[in-house]
């Protein structure tokens, strides 16, 4: 039977990653199986996690999946000792309305299966204050509960001992305390994380937290306050099904943003996938029968994009036959043109008559519920597609057909509607699931 906790904190920066990845390679060190869950739609952070375990990580979200799905997607954690679920933003930061099965907060998840709250707290500017905040976070939903915390960046003995007092008058456990440690910094860019697979010393990193971490945190404590846990049976799984039987994936730094569920799910389903790199100048499997490009940063490598001919004729050729789709940085690569940051235009591969620039930044940041108006890859016209979106570009022309209405989380309509031309679609949100 496994032991489940819920990594979490009072806002985004905090230090969950790094206490997430830190605890699960000091368990594993210690002999431990153990699987991790990031809570949210965060791409980038399942490859981190594992990293650190050496099981594959996937993402549950309580906007977007119902409970049989969430279910599904953790009844992986049945032979691990200890599975850990890293939250997103603060415990209790969702949207307004709820969606599937919630807000899309970390909260609802620890409710759901019933796994205390480990939170980190950061007092950097503040002492006695840390414990009214971990006291509220702990009160604010009866469903939901607080095993402990850990302090992170404490800045002297002095600081700790203020913060350890006060939490103890709220009886709330303090489990460790961290002082600052410049050296397990996660390097970050505009979207997160920098990519555990563009990092070569990410072992190395994750080892010097976890001795870091052991060093200065109860792990036996903060592993008896586990709720033992069993999953739950599941009728069913994800909704999904894949965009074709055998499946050209467009895999390398440029095109790495792509939810691990989704990729399983279409195994699952019988489906075959074979990777390319654009970035390597290589064009999709002749013998499939669709091709994928996921989102990721095309915007760092749009020079080596419009160069690289054989890719872009590859990717062409494929498109007169059978069908491609793009999500995000992969629709911003099948439209005309890319504008890069420093003001550079350049030319992408035609497919879709979009054209982006990142020279003025715009945040887009929110989930999406997509009617589709036409068909595009595994779903028909009219499905119903939940997924989130997450970039700083800004739309210049979108002139083909809409691929869908789209709307926020609020329910108002979007501009970032996707297009169609041809055998090409393309979308700004990537998909997590279909409604059922």
């Amino acid at each position: 039977m496994a032991a489940g906790l819920v990594i979490s904190a009072p806002a985004s920066g905090v230090g969950k990653t790094t206490l997430t990845l830190a605890l699960a390679r000091a368990w594993r060190q210690r002999g431990l199986n153990v699987q991790c869950f990031k809570s949210g739609p965060d791409y980038i952070d399942p490859a981190f996690h594992a990293a650190a375990t050496g099981r594959a990580s996937v993402n549950v979200d309580s906007w977007a999946m119902d409970r049989a799905a969430i279910a599904h997607l953790v009844s992986r954690g049945a032979d691990a000792d200890v599975v850990l679920a890293e939250g997103s933003m603060g415990l209790f930061d969702g949207v307004a309305a709820r969606g599937v099965s919630g807000t899309g907060a970390t909260a609802d998840i620890a409710e759901m299966l019933g796994w205390p709250v480990v939170l980190v707290i950061d007092p950097s500017g503040q002492a006695q204050t840390a414990a009214a905040i971990a006291a509220g976070l702990r009160d604010y939903r009866a469903g939901v509960r607080l095993a402990g915390v850990v302090l992170n960046r404490v800045a002297s003995p002095r600081h700790e001992d203020l913060v350890r007092r006060a939490l103890n008058d709220a009886d709330i456990a303090v489990f460790g305390a961290l002082p600052r440690h410049a050296e397990i910094s996660l390097p970050k860019r505009h979207l997160g994380l920098v990519q555990a697979e563009e990092q070569a010393e990410i072992g190395k990193l994750i080892d010097e937290a976890a001795r870091f971490v052991a060093e200065h945190v109860d792990l036996d404590a903060v592993l008896r306050a586990a709720a033992s846990w069993s999953p739950q049976a599941a009728s069913n799984g994800l909704n999904v099904t894949p965009p074709g039987q055998r499946i050209a994936l467009a895999r390398d730094a440029a095109f790495s943003f792509v939810y691990p569920h989704m990729l399983e799910a279409w195994r699952a389903a019988g489906a075959e996938i074979s990777t390319f790199s654009p970035l390597a100048d290589e064009g999709p499997d002749v013998s499939a029968d669709v091709c994928w490009l996921p989102g990721g940063y095309p915007e760092l490598h749009a020079g080596k994009i419009a160069a690289n001919a054989r890719f872009r004729s590859g990717l062409r050729a494929f498109a007169e036959t059978r069908p491609v789709h793009g999500e995000c940085g992969g629709y911003m690569v099948l439209g005309t043109a890319l504008t890069d940051a420093e003001g550079v235009r350049h030319e992408m591969t035609g497919l879709l008559g979009l054209e982006t620039s990142f020279a003025k930044r715009r945040m887009h940041l929110g989930y999406r519920l997509a009617a589709l108006a036409a068909p595009m890859p595994g779903h028909q016209a009219g499905a119903r597609l939940r997924g989130h979106e997450f970039h700083y570009s800004t739309i210049l022309a979108q002139p083909d057909t809409p691929l869908a209405v789209v709307h926020d989380a609020t329910g108002a309509v979007i501009a970032e509607t996707g297009s169609r031309r041809g055998q090409a679609t393309g979308t700004f949100f990537h998909l997590i699931a279909e409604d059922r």
